[in-house]
């Protein structure tokens, strides 16, 4: 078998069976993203993905293991090959160079079928308060990132994060989401974050909800990264509808 390089969207919806995760870090090969399938694997390269440069990964294990060392091999030791555990896992140990570098849980809402966009997070009224924000809102995203959320890889100005959406509590900016590094066909929620002493109000439920309904309304599809440590957070994705896996990923040893 020969490794074949994937030139257009299309193909590489169509080598991975449309998987979220692997198209996503496609990006519809724009920006530099790269893709390659080899037998059943196939795997999607795409740098600064979320302040990664990232090689998805996904398939059979021992197709998967050649493709992540030729894609390795193109692309740089700065990638990280990340996907399903289990076979992330296997990739790692077999080929040689490779160490784990994390574990987290990849969530998405499935694609739309037709015109009409169902399931948990589009039941119920459009939750009210929320919305995109003005630019000139960005100097109090990246104020309450910085005191309650420090570690959000999403904030104003960076590469790759499109738009803020966020809701006001007595005219004070309480809790924020981004739409960030999405894809063509994959809108990525991002930047999750609500202001300490307004927690508990279900604030961060509800910019969830609505962002997650506008990245289906414009991508088709909505997902997430997420800690697996992060009880809370996962428990509010669950609510609206997003389904968990969890994933590994790994780096070249240095």
């Amino acid at each position: 078998m020969t490794v074949r390089e994937l030139t257009d969207a299309g193909q590489v919806r169509v080598a991975c069976g449309d998987d979220d995760l692997l198209v996503w870090a496609a990006q519809g090969l724009r920006g530099g993203a790269r893709a390659w399938a080899l037998g059943d694997a196939v795997v999607a390269a795409a740098p600064g993905a979320s302040r990664r440069d990232r090689l998805a990964v996904w398939g059979g294990v021992s197709c998967a293991v050649e493709l992540v060392g030729y894609a390795l091999a193109e692309l740089g030791p700065s990638y990280r090959p990340f996907g399903e555990r289990e076979l992330v896992g296997e990739v790692t140990a077999k080929l040689d160079g490779l160490e784990r570098a994390g574990t987290f849980s990849w969530m998405s809402l499935p694609a739309l079928e037709g015109p009409v966009l169902e399931g948990p997070v589009l039941e119920g009224p459009v939750p009210d308060g929320v919305g995109w924000l003005e630019p000139a809102a960005d100097a109090e995203v990246a104020a309450l990132l910085a005191a309650d959320a420090p570690d959000s890889y999403a904030v104003p100005g960076l590469a790759g994060v499109s738009r803020w959406a966020g809701v006001r509590v007595e005219g004070e900016l309480a809790a924020v989401a981004a739409d960030a590094w999405s894809a063509p066909t994959v809108g990525l929620l991002a930047g999750v974050a609500t202001r300490a002493r307004f927690r508990g109000r279900g604030l961060a439920g509800r910019v969830c909800r609505w962002v997650s309904r506008e990245l289906l309304a414009g991508y088709g599809r909505a997902a997430l990264m997420v800690d697996d440590d992060n009880a809370a957070a996962i428990a509010v994705y669950e609510r609206i509808g997003y389904r968990r896996r969890r994933v590994l990923a790994a780096r070249v040893a240095c």
